[in-house]
């Protein structure tokens, strides 16, 4: 008989408006707790005590516009990126007790893309993020700001704009990948070595909403606002390809998100909703059920101890639901 579905472990009230962006940072050396930072349509960021189960911070850079994405850096402890829908991305230094942005660019971009940030170096990163017209993804190096490329598809691919990104690196000295979905419903596979497409998979008929990436596996997901959950692959000559697909009950997946250990894959449904799949077979596992409202996004922590690993997610409810569903896989 199958176990009934888990109850939250905890709620998180206090942001005061829809959560639109949820990001867990594990601090090294680590505490007994992971850090949770969460971004929402009022335009503000929270910097969460997962002990006391409280706000610890409140951080404001954005004009009162939609914050959508905020990002940690990898082994740097103390400075966050984020974004929202004043059209602009925020670097912010969180060092001793510091709330101050101390650097920004203006993407000019007026949609709800979020960002993908990856380490290439120590110190070293690449950001992409949909830039000025609608149809183009730029890529720039931080902290220097330069240009890497921007990313524009040929004028009758009719693509529309970007809506989800995910960067990754195959192997060290190999060129980084960016896959990007898109509003016609397509996964499309960009070289940002040379800026041009490798491989184009055109997977669902409406908007890919949210994607997610296991580069061991060389498989990815994506789900859009129609009731289609998408599994595809990259083969060695890096062309996509449709994998297996899974009908949803209901239309619409916010965000996907795999576990750390690309056992789990996690979905926000616009039906309140998180469905749980194993990420092997993408077998169904659990519909978590404690919103009243579209949930927006879904993250996992990383802590080193599978024990305090935990599932957040955030709802246009107001409201952040914390889950642990290690023990169930």
């Amino acid at each position: 008989m199958a176990l009934p579905p888990p109850d939250p472990q905890y709620i998180l009230r206090g942001a005061n408006d829809a959560v639109n962006t949820l990001c867990f940072h594990c601090r090294d050396p680590e505490p007994e707790f992971p850090m949770l930072f969460s971004g929402s349509a009022n335009g503000l960021i929270h910097i969460w005590n997962l002990k006391t189960r409280r706000v610890d911070r409140t951080l404001d850079g954005h004009g009162g516009k939609s914050v959508y994405w905020v990002k940690t850096f990898p082994n740097r402890r103390e400075a966050i990126l984020s974004q929202g829908r004043d059209q602009h991305v925020c670097l912010w230094d969180l060092a001793e007790g510091r709330n101050s942005v101390t650097d920004s660019l203006c993407t000019g971009n007026v949609g709800f893309c979020k960002g993908s940030l990856l380490e290439v170096a120590e110190g070293r990163w690449l950001l992409a993020t949909a830039w000025k017209n609608l149809e183009e993804v730029w890529v720039l190096e931080l902290p220097s700001k330069l240009s890497v490329c921007t990313l524009k598809p040929e004028a009758d691919a009719k693509l529309g704009m970007p809506m989800c990104l995910k960067m990754w690196q195959p192997s060290s000295g190999s060129s980084p990948l960016l896959l990007v979905g898109y509003e016609d419903g397509s996964v499309v596979l960009w070289n940002l070595s040379t800026g041009s497409t490798l491989s184009r998979l055109a997977c669902h008929q409406e908007p890919i909403m949210g994607l997610d990436f296991d580069a061991e596996k060389a498989k990815g997901v994506s789900g859009s606002s129609e009731k289609i959950l998408c599994v595809w692959s990259l083969d060695e000559q890096q062309n996509l390809e449709l994998q297996q697909t899974h009908q949803l009950t209901n239309p619409g997946i916010a965000e996907t998100a795999l576990r750390p250990d690309k056992k789990i894959l996690a979905t926000a449904g616009w039906d309140h909703r998180i469905r749980l799949f194993g990420w092997k077979k993408l077998k169904p596992l659990a519909v978590l059920d404690y919103h009243t409202a579209a949930i927006h996004c879904v993250a996992f922590s990383d802590h080193a101890q599978p024990s305090e690993r935990l599932l957040a997610a955030g709802s246009k409810d107001h409201r952040i639901s914390l889950w642990s569903i290690y023990s169930q896989a």
